[in-house]
């Protein structure tokens, strides 16, 4: 069962803290904005499903400290010169800052804010380990998720990789995330309980190898389970045990392959199905899936109805890592605003608080522009919606179910050249005239050089 988000408080990297009791002991009163976002998208992605937001609104809205947690950061070395104040704070700190989010679900690119966090510079510092890791796992499977469904075409992808991910909780949120981009249902029962997201799965070779014979455990499979069992084929012989199973006189809702040529057996057990009268039993194939050969399986014509993915979608295996940022953008202290930013090669981004601007025609995506938060930008439609304030949510957490529709459109919507599962075409995102000029007068402030030119954060400058 996953940690409680009331008990996450210590669940952050010893810098966070630190500085939190830096900024205390040195009375720094400001209110900060940071934003949180991509600096670029991981190898043979053209875009990314923003998820993991509802699980960091969740832990902000709960963030505090307990007796027995604060104990534990008293006693360690790296406090030993912080007042007992500091302590006495943290014992009554909660969440009182505003947050702005894209819907969860919502396509996004490099550069674009996902989360911006206006808050007390200790809490809006407090919460970015948490976020980032939420944030990061949560939309690299959504991605995922997506690929592989779009490389489906149409055919169902069940999630099946709870038990290859990096533990329990990812596997938790892998099934999650997987939902939401685009899978039909999990294996995962916990998902299914939380969220109420769609579950499958019947039995596994250990349940054939129980029987005294493959034919028994079948026999039992289909009476035990009349409506939704799927007979495992391969634990012995496939296509024989495709002919014994097409001999029984009862329906059986599905057969499953998951090991050897896919293409091949999937067209010769069909076959066999149909032979035996069985024309509506149902073929499932897993077994090492990942976009790439279940979009060959598709292109191939095979009779295979639906994919169970597992180790390839719940550690995203070719592209594990995503590379989110949780950065520094404003400064607000004794009335006066500070934009912030970095002046390194490839570490630029652009300064303030932001708002993105999505623009469409004739019902697809066509280009975004980062603009600062206060634009009239017309036409097009603003992505960050006040989500938090003043530390309380302005509505209840969405359906799983909604976010899932959500998502699908999105996907939809983007032009297809965005979706290419390989060579995806960049889509646009450019920053408006006010947002450079804006970036450009606070490079100059910090002394960069006039002639330095920077990209920032993977947007386009022109």
């Amino acid at each position: 069962m996953p940690i409680a988000p009331s008990r996450l408080s210590l669940l952050t990297d010893l810098y966070e803290l630190t500085m939190a009791a830096g900024y205390f002991e040195r009375r720094l009163e400001a209110r900060a904005t940071f934003a949180l976002f991509v600096r670029s998208l991981p190898p043979r992605r053209g875009f990314l499903l923003a998820c993991g937001i509802e699980a960091a609104l969740d832990y902000i809205e709960q963030l505090s400290f307990s007796g027995e947690e604060i104990g534990y950061l008293r006693q360690l070395p790296a406090f030993r010169t912080v007042s007992s104040r500091f302590f006495d704070f943290l014992g009554r700190l909660r969440f009182e800052g505003d947050v702005a989010a894209v819907a969860e679900g919502t396509a996004v690119f490099a550069g674009e804010p996902i989360l911006q966090i206006s808050a007390p510079i200790i809490q809006a510092q407090i919460v970015e380990t948490y976020l980032l890791s939420v944030v990061n796992f949560e939309t690299l499977i959504a991605t995922k998720a997506a690929r592989v469904v779009e490389a489906a075409a149409g055919r169902d992808v069940v999630e099946f990789g709870t038990r290859r991910a990096q533990g329990p909780e990812a596997g938790l949120r892998a099934a999650r995330a997987a939902y939401l981009g685009g899978c039909a249902g999990t294996s995962n029962v916990l998902a299914g309980f939380r969220w109420g997201i769609p579950i499958a799965g019947t039995a596994a070779h250990s349940w054939t190898q129980a029987f005294p014979s493959e034919r028994e455990s079948f026999e039992a499979l289909l009476k035990t389970f009349p409506q939704s069992a799927y007979l495992l084929l391969d634990t012995y012989d496939t296509l024989a045990a495709a002919r014994m199973a097409a001999e029984f006189d009862v329906p059986i809702p599905g057969v499953r392959l998951d090991s050897g040529d896919l293409a091949a057996l999937s067209r010769e057990v069909r076959k066999i199905l149909d032979r035996g009268g069985h024309r509506e039993t149902k073929i499932m194939a897993s077994g090492n899936l990942n976009e790439d050969k279940v979009a060959a399986l598709v292109a191939a014509g095979t009779p295979i109805d639906s994919f169970g993915v597992g180790t390839e979608l719940a550690t995203s295996h070719d592209a594990p890592a995503l590379n989110a940022i949780y950065k520094l953008v404003e400064i607000e202290a004794q009335g006066r605003i500070r934009p912030i930013t970095k002046t390194e090669e490839g570490k630029g981004y652009f300064p303030g608080k932001k708002q993105v601007f999505r623009f469409s025609r004739s019902g697809r995506f066509d280009h975004d522009v980062l603009a600062r938060s206060d634009e009239p930008i017309t036409g097009a439609r603003p992505l960050l919606q006040p989500v938090m304030r003043s530390g309380k949510r302005l509505q209840a957490a969405a359906a799983a179910q909604t976010i899932r529709a959500h998502a699908r459109e999105q996907v939809q919507s983007l032009p297809e050249g965005v979706r290419a599962l390989r060579n995806a075409t960049a889509y646009r995102v450019e920053p408006s005239a006010a947002l450079q000029e804006l970036d450009a007068g606070v490079r100059k402030a910090l002394g960069e050089p006039k002639n330095h030119e920077r990209s920032a954060a993977g947007i386009s400058r022109h």
